[in-house]
């Protein structure tokens, strides 16, 4: 079959040329939303008399068959017809005849690209928001069977103060939460319609966009057709949304990692998301966190591939921009991937909570209680900061703990310390004191647990 732009041109393109210029290869997988856009534009056609109604009933069973033949795995794809609408366009003409040659009226591949795209991206945004919504729902229900269970919270990777482990698993529900809500953000950028733009400028013909808008679900037009084909600003939002939610994932799973170390020993993730040791028999290795993990960097390449493919174009539509599609499609399908994957995992999570109570009594973490138990004595906070200092470094000294400590040996570094203070003490006493909205205090977080559970049914529904 002879390439669509083919009357311009005597000689034969140089067969470097069709292997350099091919994206069928990869923009084959927007087949659906193509003929779906496609469907629409020949309705409207027909209803604008701009051709036949007798062409563009022809025309949508055309492509109504193709689709047929591509769900069935039976259309053959042709790397020389270089990408999905011109294959797609070529069959419609083989199988219907003339009535094929009038689809590309009023449009250009130029904004039929950037239609299908945005077709697409709606729906792999929904199907991300709904990914997300099931990781929430896992961690809520993770939270909620170690209600109870307290472990250490770090700073600088040093023992601070102890939290409930619900409390730290409802901080990625939150983190999760503003992913989906910044896909959602995007979704509502995406969803203007390009098509009418044509090449650049627009068309002559009187076509009715408000129409195809309509019919494909579409919140508005595009309102410059220069900015239309040329903006690729929504692919570089959804991989940077995509690089946040996947950082997100790798601070998750970096903690699996270290807390299912020996070191740790906080958890054990069971076996159908471990693997062995070709060498060692004893290694249960924790390789799905660490491959999430690792994709994450693999996003980050493609937002920053896009940016760098957009940030010396002129506008408005150069053959550059045939590079934005794979590095879009390796985003989504990697987040999709790491996010199934997250969800199925969390609740293979065994927790090991005597051995986070056992932490949750190491590395002093009351001193910031002892220095708050002065300051509501009347000292001044920084001045009981110095005092609890001092008391940590003698008990490092003597290999004490400050639960250790008499109130004798309280009151000989500040006579401010009465007897009350040591029902203060231990990280179950500590949590509790904790008690103001977004506290690890049981009943702050039973009531964020009541929020979020909330939330997802609502989400769900």
């Amino acid at each position: 079959m002879s390439k669509l732009w083919g009357g311009r041109f005597a000689g034969k393109t140089d067969e470097i040329v069709e292997i350099l210029g091919e994206s069928v290869s990869y923009d084959a997988r927007l087949a659906p939303w193509d003929i779906r856009a496609s469907i629409a534009h020949a309705r409207m056609l027909g209803d604008a008399g701009i051709v036949s109604k007798q062409d563009a009933r022809k025309i949508v069973r055309g492509l109504e068959s193709i689709a047929k033949s591509i769900a069935a795995g039976t259309f053959t794809w042709s790397v020389s017809l270089e990408d999905v609408h011109t294959n797609i366009e070529s069959e419609l003409v083989l199988r219907i005849g003339d009535a094929g040659k009038r689809l590309h009226t009023g449009r250009s591949r130029n904004d039929q690209i950037a239609t299908d795209v945005r077709l697409w991206m709606r729906d792999q945004v929904d199907a991300i928001r709904s990914l997300l919504l099931g990781l929430q729902a896992a961690l809520v229900a993770f939270a909620e069977a170690h209600i109870g269970v307290i472990l250490p919270g770090f700073t600088h990777m040093q023992h601070a103060q102890p939290v409930l482990l619900a409390h730290h698993a409802l901080a990625y529900y939150e983190m999760f939460g503003r992913d989906r809500e910044r896909f959602g953000q995007l979704r509502a950028r995406v969803n203007v319609l390009p098509l009418g733009s044509a090449a650049l400028a627009g068309t002559p013909h009187p076509i009715r966009r408000e129409q195809v808008a309509r019919e494909l679900g579409f919140d508005g037009l595009s309102a410059n057709s220069m900015d239309a084909v040329a903006d690729r600003d929504h692919l570089i939002e959804f991989c940077a949304a995509a690089s946040i939610a996947m950082m997100h994932l790798s601070r998750l799973c970096e903690e699996l990692v270290l807390w299912s170390s020996q070191e740790f020993g906080f958890i054990e993730i069971g076996d159908a998301f471990t693997t062995g040791s070709s060498i060692m028999p004893q290694k249960k290795n924790p390789d799905v966190a660490e491959l999430v993990r690792g994709k994450t960097g693999r996003v980050y390449g493609s937002l920053t591939a896009l940016l760098t493919l957009m940030k010396g174009l002129p506008l408005t539509y150069n053959r550059d921009l045939q590079e934005d599609k794979e590095p879009l499609f390796d985003a989504s399908d990697t987040l999709q991937l790491c996010l199934t994957a997250m969800a199925r995992m969390i609740p293979a999570i065994h927790v090991d909570a005597r051995r986070m109570a056992e932490a949750s009594r190491e590395g002093f973490m009351e001193a910031t209680d002892l220095a708050d138990a002065l300051a509501r004595a009347g000292m001044p906070f920084r001045e009981a900061h110095g005092v609890i200092g001092r008391l940590v470094l003698h008990c490092a000294n003597t290999g004490k703990h400050l639960t250790d400590l008499s109130i004798e040996e309280l009151r000989a570094f500040s006579p401010l310390f009465d007897k009350s203070v040591r029902s203060a003490l231990g990280p179950a006493a500590i949590v509790r004191t904790r008690d103001l909205p977004g506290g690890t205090a049981p009943r702050r977080v039973v009531a964020a647990l009541r929020r979020a559970k909330a939330s997802l049914a609502k989400e769900q529904s």
